[in-house]
């Protein structure tokens, strides 16, 4: 761009000279409104439980939903996404689509207790002896058996409260069948948040040991991205936009700051962006060990997330944030 004038009539540090000044001229900014907090319930517990490779978060029982859904909302937070624990795992993953299923039940106890949106996560991997995030035939995911599973677990999480279901199976073809299912049983109003490009990645850990979901057999290598494969998460995003998503979703956040930044050019829809549980642990531990200023860190890893385009974030700092900017 061709400047009138240069150095010393322009002076780009004038926007930085006070706290005030670099306030008002901010680009980005941290909404609380746009972080959504990710909430773990395990119905074999009878009291919340932390979880060992991401100090300060939790996992709790059925009973805490109450309390734990009001200090969300005391915070500022409007959103919430489930998962959930079972007792009881199978072959197919049975109790991801039971009536009685422990995110159906947590469901119904926030929609009763709080006026948060509720996101359902929707996939296997919970509930499968597995580990898989799908129907195991042979040596592999069978995809199209697996898509009528989901099918079903759209329907009866739909059917409990659920303001926005999630699929993150990565399985083909996936958005459209759930769309279908969700139509044919009435629920034509219940949006659908695509874990449209989610990569293969080594930063789950964390989340595996929370969700008890760890692969017992194989990788899941054969459904997710391949995180060398920026136009690849490209195509998967605009499939899904064409199938019937609502929303889109890039996991994680931090690898992944370029294909929320082409998705952002590409697709018109609202753009969200996971930022997983082992992006979390990097941070708090290194802070724990006084590697770095926790807060300060967090602050700019939200805000590079949003500079890129997301619109709203999954993030498990989002408590913590949401305290920040009260004070």
């Amino acid at each position: 761009m061709y400047e009138s004038a240069m150095f010393p009539a322009i002076r780009m540090r004038r926007l930085r000279k006070s706290a005030e000044i670099r306030e008002i001229s901010s680009e980005t900014r941290i909404d609380v409104r746009k972080l959504i907090y990710p909430l773990f319930v395990n119905e074999k517990l009878e009291r919340k439980k932390e979880i060992e490779l991401m100090p300060g978060q939790f996992v709790y029982p059925l009973s805490d939903i109450e309390n734990i859904s009001g200090q969300i909302e005391e915070a500022g937070i409007r959103s919430v996404i489930l998962f959930g624990i079972p007792a009881r795992k199978d072959k197919n993953g049975s109790e991801a689509y039971s009536e009685s299923g422990v995110v159906q039940r947590a469901v119904r106890k926030l929609k009763e207790h709080s006026s948060l949106v509720v996101i359902t996560d929707l996939c296997l991997c919970e509930y499968t002896e597995t580990g898989q995030c799908g129907v195991v035939a042979g040596e592999s995911v069978d995809n199209d058996s697996t898509l009528e599973l989901y099918a079903r677990i759209a329907v009866s999480q739909a059917r409990a409260g659920a303001d926005i279901i999630a699929p993150s199976g990565m399985m083909d073809g996936q958005i459209a069948r759930i769309r279908e299912s969700l139509q044919d049983n009435g629920f034509k109003d219940t949006l659908i948040l695509s874990y449209a490009s989610k990569m293969a990645s080594s930063l789950y850990g964390p989340f595996r040991e929370a969700a008890e979901s760890a692969p017992q057999v194989g990788d899941k290598k054969s459904y997710q991205l391949n995180p060398s494969n920026a136009r690849e998460a490209l195509r998967e995003l605009m499939l899904d936009e064409r199938e019937g998503a609502d929303m889109l979703m890039v996991k994680p956040a931090l690898t992944n700051l370029d294909i929320i930044w082409r998705a952002r050019q590409l697709s018109l829809l609202p753009i969200g962006a996971f930022n997983v549980s082992g992006e979390y642990a990097m941070l708090k531990h290194a802070a724990l060990a006084g590697a770095l200023d926790y807060r300060g860190a967090v602050t700019e890893v939200m805000t590079s997330i949003f500079r890129a385009g997301a619109d709203f974030v999954v993030t498990y700092h989002a408590l913590e944030v949401a305290e920040w900017l009260r004070h």
